[in-house]
């Protein structure tokens, strides 16, 4: 992220006097406009951040590059985005330390990497691997669009997380694996092979369906400790006064995260203690667990090519003409 006055290229915070966000990019000639008059991007280029700048109409607007969580949810996006809420979750909950090597699979448009990144840091690696090659280029765009370029310590791969995982890491060279994709008790496996020992597994899914199914796999796979799972809930505050109060709206459930360690080799995972309640292993009615899922089933909105193709475009990863 740029430092000192702002340039041509940056992105920039407008904050008007009634608190209203809009974030622009400073391109050459051009000029922010409302209903209220225009602001010409050339009157911000080499102002520091914080400055108050006024439109043709008297408006007043500060100014100030977007943070991390800011960019995020006015980046452009093709697949729905992790929330900054949940983003300082992985990073705090799975211990991600500057210098660790990390391996995150299914990208998206690349909001949780960028925090990945922050936190690993230029002397870490973060190894992004997305199935598609359309949200691979729309996360690409957006990261190096906030990083200013390509960042020393990321590589994205295109391909499956059990594919790629095997050729690009040697085993037990990882410290965390960070999933977050439909299935991701599919690569147990393949993260089981990766991870350290003692190192962290977690990931981010949208119902509980989802992580019923990943808890039993993780406790059935043997290497690794018994999971833990929460979600995180924001309600910001009024501030006003002595009209101090939970704002009306809040930012609700958004997915459940889930947390194991890789246990030594050849070590058993201690036994649980508890017992489970009678039928809390549902089957799909022959004694045989239920079987593959679809994005539409669990209730997720499909995300469209046409949709996919102008995200591209807007984050300079238009496909090639071949």
């Amino acid at each position: 992220m740029r430092r000192g006055p702002f340039r041509e290229g940056d992105r920039v915070q407008l904050t008007d006097q009634r608190g209203r966000l809009s974030t622009v990019t400073l391109t050459s000639g051009d000029a922010f406009h409302t209903h209220r008059g225009y602001l010409p991007y050339a009157e911000l280029v080499g102002l520091p951040e914080g400055s108050v700048v006024r439109n043709t109409a008297g408006v007043e607007y500060l100014a100030l590059r977007p943070l991390l969580s800011d960019y995020v949810l006015s980046m452009p996006r093709g697949a729905a985005v992790v929330y900054p809420k949940d983003a300082a979750q992985i990073v705090g909950m799975a211990d991600i330390f500057p210098g660790a090597r990390v391996i995150e699979a299914g990208v998206g448009s690349g909001a949780l990497t960028m925090s990945l990144l922050r936190a690993v840091g230029d002397a870490g690696s973060l190894h992004s691997i997305e199935r598609r090659e359309d949200f691979a280029a729309i996360a690409r765009g957006n990261v190096e669009t906030f990083f200013g370029g390509a960042h020393p310590a990321w590589t994205l791969s295109i391909g499956d997380l059990a594919d790629v995982l095997p050729v690009v890491t040697a085993p037990a060279s990882v410290d965390r694996v960070v999933l977050d994709m439909l299935a991701p008790w599919e690569n147990l496996d393949a993260a089981a092979t990766a991870l350290a020992p003692g190192g962290v597994f977690i990931a981010y899914v949208a119902t509980t369906t989802q992580l019923s199914r990943l808890a039993e796999d993780v406790r059935a796979d043997g290497r690794y400790t018994e999971p833990q799972a929460w979600e995180s809930m924001v309600r910001g505050w009024h501030l006003e006064g002595l009209a101090v109060r939970p704002e009306h709206r809040m930012i609700g459930h958004t997915g459940f995260l889930l947390t194991t360690r890789r246990l030594a080799d050849g070590v058993d995972a201690p036994v649980r203690r508890r017992r489970p309640s009678k039928g809390a292993y549902p089957t799909d009615g022959t004694g045989a667990p239920l079987g593959e899922w679809t994005a539409e089933e669990l209730g997720e909105r499909a995300v469209s090519d046409k949709k996919v193709r102008r995200v591209r475009r807007d984050v300079g990863q238009g496909p090639s003409a071949d």
